[in-house]
């Protein structure tokens, strides 16, 4: 074994960073096969427990008012899996004006991510308009932080959008990348990559970290890293739980942790 695949297996087995960005893993879907039965499989703690022995550096949920994926006692049962991990990160986002804040207050995550979307939503589709919605914003985010958690807001590459989200306490942005993913591979990839290039310096200059997620997946992940300044944390789910349905959570998350890294 050479002395760089020996890195990156212990990388892999610590959950150390590769190229400064950290892999959070979404778990929503595990929760979203479970609940087609009455069975309680597939397991969302052994699917959390498999993707942090591969080196996975957090767990992400979004417990969605309707509980289609994520149930309260998940968030619970998480948590308490999270504490057997320490340095390991657990984020849960969703919407602050609808069922968010009691789970913050319940189990103190590591990290918040504030998403504005509406309760029957199919799925994240934009981020904050600020300062359209900086004054209901600027309370939530004083609670979470009081709490305890690093606070970040789901926006779009906007590159004025993000002082204003600076302003408001918010520690970090999640770049909400779809659109990005959805010109991977097409001629409108590089124009998609400056605006995320330009959002994330604008973040960067004013103070805040930068996330992204979204359709994020193991082809296109390296492209945005090498672009994007100063990405400190993915949180990828749907993509890398379809790959795990072929190959298995280990070998996936060694699989997107070795994407991030190539990215270096």
């Amino acid at each position: 074994m050479t002395s760089s695949t020996a890195a990156t297996t212990a990388a892999h087995a610590t959950g150390t960073l590769q190229a400064g960005c950290a892999l959070s893993v979404n778990v929503n879907k595990v929760a979203t096969l479970r609940n087609t039965r009455h069975l309680g499989i597939p397991s969302l703690t052994r699917a959390a427990t498999q993707c942090l022995q591969a080196g996975a550096h957090g767990i992400t949920v979004h417990p969605r008012p309707d509980e289609r994926h994520i149930r309260a006692h998940d968030v619970h049962e998480l948590a308490e899996l999270l504490k057997a991990w320490p340095g390991r990160e657990f984020n849960i986002e969703g919407n602050p004006f609808h069922n968010l804040m009691g789970f913050v207050q319940a189990v103190r995550p590591q990290q918040v991510t504030f998403v504005p979307d509406s309760e029957g939503q199919f799925t994240s589709d934009h981020g904050w308009q600020l300062p359209a919605d900086s004054e209901r914003l600027a309370p939530v985010i004083a609670q979470a932080k009081a709490l305890g958690a690093r606070v970040s807001l789901f926006m779009d590459p906007d590159p004025i959008a993000m002082p204003l989200a600076k302003a408001l306490g918010a520690d970090r942005v999640e770049l909400y990348t779809e659109p990005y993913a959805a010109a991977w591979g097409t001629a409108d990839q590089p124009r998609q990559l400056e605006r995320y290039r330009a959002a994330a310096q604008a973040a960067l200059d004013c103070g805040l970290g930068v996330n992204a997620g979204h359709d994020l997946n193991r082809d296109n992940l390296p492209d945005f890293l090498r672009t994007v300044p100063g990405v400190s944390e993915v949180s990828i789910g749907h993509a890398l739980m379809a790959d795990a349905l072929e190959l298995g959570y280990t070998a996936t998350v060694q699989a997107y942790l070795a994407s991030i890294a190539y990215a270096a």
